[in-house]
């Protein structure tokens, strides 16, 4: 579908002519239409499907729709994280940019006086965490009388983040007439009771669940622990890459790996919760920019990182449930391109393997890397005890009898 079949506001189809965009994705395509009817809308899809402009470009018709002049927010958006704030602003003032319409970000890690300041002159739209605005909230920096429009973006990781309590009591300050907009990458029982407190009668969209897309190349490369960083350093050598995201599971794992790549030589930046927001920021944007061709991130980047040309996705530490696989992954290969998306497995990671593997519906290919030594021995601290190696045995012995009975029946 063309987006100029979706009879938006004009000054948003020039935008999104000005981005280079023509045909809706799929999300949007389903999604804008009943949301400019003023549908409550439920929309799962997986990362990097344009979900954003799914839920931004009819709030901003809406908006635009009414020319009145309020102080206060008439639509919110909720997100996870300060990176995904900071994006998915980033996108709304696109779009609204030939537009009055005033676009606030709130979230934790920066200072409160310049937030309050554009609170007190008006705001239409708001993009917030949920706990910074909260402390807008309790501060009396913002009231929600006009609210219009409530956006949950990625509903799935706030719940995981924690978040519920917080959101419930940001939705009961707002009015119980309103259009609530829901927009998940998974949809566990947890989201789907979270629709059912907050919603009316809402629209359901789903879109290709927990399917990477088939311009990704996955691989598996075992290997055993202590040498995962050399195998890494070995992978860097060997491949022609253009921009890597390497995701570790700790921060602690991040650091190291970031320490390992610069004594490689190797332009690498690092994000995780223990930076500071302006840090943050600016490795994101280095690495975005092309001035690091390493970006080594503990799940705080899973989702929401938006940037174009990520040629290579490393999982360095095998993520730990299938839909961040996913998730993950999905930073290479956006908009159709091509990428490669690999994670390190050791034989600790084979019963999550073989969860991802199941939800994917077929086996992952595995590969060695030429001339790699795997046989370089562990140091003593490093070395398992026999019974460890024992109920390793058993159970990559039963993820193998449970994989033979599933790959007949789901295997492509």
């Amino acid at each position: 579908m063309q987006f100029s079949q979706l009879n938006l506001n004009p000054a948003l189809l020039k935008a999104v002519e000005k981005m280079g965009f023509e045909e809706a994705t799929p999300i949007q395509a389903q999604a804008i239409p009943p949301a400019l009817a003023g549908r409550d809308i439920i929309g799962c899809a997986q990362t990097g499907t344009g979900k954003t402009a799914a839920f931004l470009l009819p709030t901003l018709h809406q908006l635009l729709s009414d020319q009145r002049k309020i102080k206060n927010p008439r639509a919110v958006v909720l997100a996870p994280t300060r990176e995904l704030v900071i994006q998915v602003a980033g996108e709304a003032r696109k779009l609204a940019g030939s537009t009055s319409v005033r676009i606030v970000s709130i979230y934790g890690g920066a200072k409160m006086r310049p937030q309050i300041d554009k609170l007190h002159r008006g705001a239409d739209i708001i993009i917030a965490t949920p706990g910074r605005l909260q402390d807008h909230m309790r501060r009396r920096n913002v009231n929600f009388k006009d609210l219009q429009i409530l956006i949950l973006d990625e509903a799935d990781r706030m719940l995981d983040m924690g978040f519920l309590p917080d959101i419930k009591q940001i939705v009961s300050s707002m009015p119980r007439q309103r259009q609530t907009m829901l927009f998940s990458a998974t949809m566990s029982p947890q989201v789907l009771n979270l629709t059912r407190q907050f919603q009316q009668n809402p629209e359901m969209i789903e879109i290709d669940i927990a399917t990477p897309p088939e311009t990704i190349r996955q691989t598996l490369y075992p290997v055993p622990k202590h040498l995962k960083t050399e195998l890494l350093l070995a992978l860097l050598e060997q491949m022609d890459v253009h921009s890597m995201l390497v995701f570790t599971a700790t921060k602690q794992e991040a650091d190291i790996v970031t320490r390992k790549l610069i004594e490689a030589k190797i332009s690498v930046a690092c994000i995780h919760g223990d930076f500071q927001q302006r840090q943050r920021i600016s490795a994101l944007e280095g690495f975005r920019a092309g001035k690091h061709q390493v970006l080594v991130a503990t799940n705080i980047a899973a989702r929401g990182l938006d940037v174009e040309g990520i040629s290579h996705v490393i999982n360095y530490d095998v993520p730990d449930n299938p839909e961040n696989y996913v998730h993950r992954i999905g930073r290479t290969a956006r908009a159709e391109a091509e990428g490669d998306a690999i994670t390190l497995v050791t034989p600790d990671d084979e019963a999550m393997i073989y969860r991802i593997e199941y939800l994917l519906g077929y086996k992952i290919e595995r590969k060695t890397l030429p001339d790699f030594d795997y046989d370089v021995p562990a140091p003593s601290w490093a070395r398992p005890s026999p019974e460890s190696l024992l109920r390793k045995r058993e159970q990559s012995r039963s993820l193998a009898d449970r994989w033979r009975s599933l790959s007949g029946g789901r295997r492509r």
